[in-house]
């Protein structure tokens, strides 16, 4: 139990309420888009019709590289980023670290996009935020992730807003926590046969309580993302290497030795990348290789977490050799509580530690926290409908953010997969997503919350059903193609659109004719779009 005098209860209920109201919606479309970012790896799959299931580091990549280094200047041998795109292709970034007369740090070079066979079927010149755009293939899964990250507004206020956010979210989850006087009771209150607004301010209580710690991690590590580059690394920078972002770079993420410039033929790289897979069981998600072609050349293999564990594996090679070093922590060049305490933030925020079990984990959490946002602010205005009647504008902004936002990202799919094949996803995707938001805001100032959510369900449900179809009209691949080839996901989600779309379009009409509609069917609603 949780013992407050009434005056602090009043205050910590006030604190609770007003930092919901402030940036609740906001906070919900972040966390929202978050669900969906969880699996934004899986729907660029799905969406793309990737069918390839070997990575390209488990493939020959040495050759592809040395033709590489050949034709890229000396200048941009500093440093070289190797990533998978696309359909389990290989993106490779010859690059040098730079100062832009504003001040900014940035990494210059050219990146190259190479298909399954190595070729190059891609070249672009320019600073990583030029050249790393999203492509025609991951139009989609990239739309989700920039909308989780920064709400698509420009750097670096996108992600002071969504660190202020976190913040936000933190706030609500302590000073929810404060104003339960019977926390372990609460959790497990559930009144079904009481009136519609207890009913549902048990359910917000349930929901609230037993995803509070969720609450606690996602506010905390979401507030690090967002604050650590825009905020903590230019102050960190300022006060220790007198502004000197790359000298900050090279003492918490490089690799310090004494340089030897001379020229070295490089060791073979698919050596390295099949020794890292052995050490770690995992294929990299990244390597990252400094001073290409010379004596002191360093290759770093990024993997995710071991089974059982949740902090990423980093593994260090001697580049000129190919042999490796040392097993390196991922922030400094000493294992420390906090290196460790940073390296576990990325797997916490997304839930990738585990696999599919994890993300799916924390989907179920982001729900609830969805779920808790829209019921608070619904619980909110049913307690000031009859002394603030001016807050119909604010029942009605709910409505349409809260049931809009699944619709407008279902139809940002939709548009995904209809452009595709023509080469033009970049372009609508976003702008599906926006055509879809005109519509239901338009809708909003036209009818009532009740018919409005009930429309809004059985649009969004409709499209869902149609994704499937959409994907396969579009040219994606069918079943047995799949799953000969082991990609199940693809079967996976088009079997999830269509059965959720289909849940979503029962609950419109059963709610159909039913007052206060917009309330009780917000937790179906969320769990299926």
């Amino acid at each position: 139990m949780i013992h407050l005098e009434k005056d602090q209860t009043k205050l910590m209920v006030a604190v609770h309420g007003w930092s919901g109201i402030v940036l609740g919606l906001l906070l919900y479309a972040v966390v929202f888009t978050g669900m969906a970012a969880v699996f934004a790896e899986e729907i660029g799959i799905w969406s793309a019709g990737h069918v390839e299931s070997r990575s390209a580091f488990e493939r020959p990549i040495d050759g592809a590289i040395r033709s590489l280094s050949a034709r890229t200047p000396e200048k941009y041998h500093e440093g070289v980023d190797l990533f998978e795109i696309g359909d389990h292709n290989l993106g490779a970034f010859f690059h040098r670290h730079e100062t832009d007369p504003d001040g900014t740090f940035v990494s210059r070079g050219i990146y190259y996009q190479l298909d399954s066979k190595g070729n190059v079927a891609a070249t672009l010149h320019g600073t990583g935020e030029e050249v790393f755009g999203p492509r025609n293939d991951d139009a989609l899964s990239s739309f989700l992730v920039d909308t989780h990250v920064r709400l698509h507004v420009p750097d670096p206020w996108g992600l002071l807003l969504t660190g202020i956010l976190g913040l936000a979210m933190l706030v609500a989850a302590i000073s929810g926590l404060l104003i339960h006087r019977h926390l372990l009771k609460d959790i497990f209150t559930l009144r079904r046969r009481a009136n519609p607004v207890l009913v549902d301010r048990d359910r917000h209580s349930v929901a609230g309580s037993w995803s509070l710690p969720f609450a606690f991690i996602l506010a905390f590590t979401g507030s690090f993302f967002s604050f650590f580059g825009t905020i903590g690394v230019p102050v960190v920078a300022m006060a220790a290497f007198g502004g000197n972002v790359q000298a900050l770079s090279d003492a918490v993420f490089g690799n310090p030795g004494p340089p030897d410039p001379r020229p070295v033929v490089m060791g073979n790289l698919d050596r390295i990348t099949a020794d890292a897979i052995r050490r770690t069981g995992e294929i990299p998600t990244f390597v990252s290789i400094e001073n290409f072609g010379r004596a002191d050349a360093k290759v770093t293999s990024f993997h995710s977490p071991k089974a059982g564990d949740i902090e990423p594996v980093t593994l260090l090679y001697d580049g000129a050799k190919a042999q490796f070093l040392r097993t390196k922590p991922s922030i400094g060049t000493r294992p420390s509580a906090g290196g460790t305490l940073a390296a576990t933030m990325a797997p916490l925020h997304f839930g990738n530690f585990a696999g599919v079990l994890s993300k799916a984990v924390w989907f179920g959490l982001g729900f609830a926290m969805c779920y808790v946002t829209i019921t608070g602010l619904r619980l909110w205005l049913v307690r000031r409908r009859e002394t603030m009647r001016s807050l119909e504008w604010l029942d009605r902004t709910v409505t349409v953010v809260g049931f809009g936002l699944p619709l407008a990202l279902v139809a940002s799919a939709a548009g995904f997969l209809i452009t595709m094949p023509l080469g033009s996803a970049t372009f609508w995707t976003p702008a599906s997503f926006l055509i879809a938001s005109g519509t239901v805001i338009a809708g909003g100032l036209l009818f009532g919350s009740a018919t409005l959510v009930r429309a809004l369900q059985f649009v969004t449900g409709l499209i869902m059903m149609a994704l499937p179809p959409l994907r396969l009209v579009a040219g994606g691949p069918g079943w047995p193609e799949t799953i000969a080839v082991g990609q199940v996901i693809i079967p996976a989600l088009d079997l999830a659109f269509f059965l959720a779309g289909m849940w979503t379009v029962w609950q419109a009409t059963r709610q159909r004719g039913r007052r206060g509609g917009a309330a009780s069917s917000a937790s179906s609603t969320m769990a299926v779009a």
